[in-house]
């Protein structure tokens, strides 16, 4: 007789419908990529395969505590995995990514795709000739914040668009200047809200003494459609900012990342004064919630999605690609310290550079 504390046999026909788990791996587990190790190691049907870095240290450390396995070089762990998430400075994604993709690799590699924008032709050609996915890790595209401001403005006619992205000087991203580390960001979604392409550019900036790079830059654009944007970014700022606020016909929208939260100010047509006429009420504000979620997860389940069933990810190379065009001009700008005209015929920076940016 069967002893009743026995377990089932599994069922087979369930067992082969169960698809296999993406075996995934993570080269770079510094600051950023600690967090991809921790939730792909959460992640259901994805198997952490291991880690890469080159401080062996914290890569032991990194190895043992999400319990999988330490590789002191990233081509020990191309042939073991599906996918590898890319977290190391960018002056090397272009070397680890274009092996990657070489060797039938997706990858999903940190913004910006590269440090040039020859390097990052060459890798958005690469996975193109591979097949395999490229996706870069604009993460603001899927934080919900983001998500539930697109949807907002879909209704609005847009007139124009501010961003800030300011933060007190760190040691971390300093291999580059605050438009590649900060800016950058609210480039990609500016050029996505806007869905139009830049005709007019200016950009100014400072350092602190001590920096090789910018650490502060203000640029203004213009899209042939009538938008006006104006993006700031800091590294030498005393209070961490990440917003964007929306001008629109009907209302302004004020989109706060650090808050989690959208405030729509809408002007009221008739309005109210109190008993003693001391104030006047003239206008209303809605408030927008927005899911929980944490947008690194979010971009990562997109990503195994994406390698799973071989669809494009939504923050594909060539997008990725548009916003380091533009986010190189602007650097090139600031540094410069120049105005471009389209209609200076001396200008070095004309309307045909500008052309190929969206």
């Amino acid at each position: 007789m069967q002893d009743s504390m026995s377990v089932a046999e599994p069922n087979p026909h369930t067992q082969r419908n169960q698809p296999r788990p993406i075996r995934v791996g993570v080269v770079g587990v510094g600051s950023m990529g600690q967090h991809h190790v921790r939730v792909l190691s959460s992640m259901k049907d994805v198997e952490l395969v291991g880690v890469v870095d080159i401080d062996i240290e914290r890569g032991l450390e990194t190895a043992s505590k999400y319990k999988t396995r330490f590789f002191e070089d990233y081509s020990e762990l191309i042939s073991l995995v599906d996918a590898v998430c890319i977290a190391v400075p960018t002056r090397m994604h272009y070397a680890v990514g274009i092996s990657c993709l070489l060797a039938g690799v997706h990858v999903l590699i940190e913004k910006p795709i590269a440090a040039t924008i020859s390097e990052a032709e060459s890798l958005v050609n690469a996975a193109a000739e591979s097949q395999c996915i490229l996706q870069v890790g604009h993460i603001e595209r899927f934080n919900p914040v983001f998500q539930e401001l697109s949807k907002v403005l879909k209704t609005e006619q847009v007139l124009a668009l501010e961003a800030h992205r300011m933060s007190p000087y760190s040691n971390r991203a300093n291999d580059v200047s605050v438009v590649l580390d900060l800016m950058i960001h609210d480039i990609d979604l500016l050029l996505d809200l806007a869905a139009s392409p830049v005709i007019k550019l200016t950009a100014n900036g400072t350092r602190n003494p001590d920096s090789a790079y910018l650490d502060y830059v203000t640029a203004t654009l213009g899209f042939a459609n009538g938008v006006v944007a104006t993006l700031t970014a800091s590294k030498i700022t005393h209070r961490k900012i990440r917003c964007i606020c929306a001008h629109t016909n009907n209302s302004l929208t004020e989109a706060d990342f650090l808050r989690n939260e959208i405030l729509i100010h809408r002007h009221t047509a008739n309005s109210a004064n109190n008993s003693q006429g001391l104030y006047k009420q003239d206008g209303l504000i809605e408030k927008v919630y927005t899911s929980n979620i944490e947008p690194l997860r979010a971009e990562l389940d997109h990503f195994i999605n994406c390698v799973r069933g071989g669809n494009p990810p939504s923050v594909g190379g060539e997008q990725a690609l548009k916003a380091l065009r533009l986010a190189s001009l602007i650097e090139q700008m600031a540094i410069a310290d120049r105005v471009w005209n389209p209609f200076d015929c001396e200008s070095s920076m004309r309307m045909e550079s500008l052309t190929p940016i969206v």
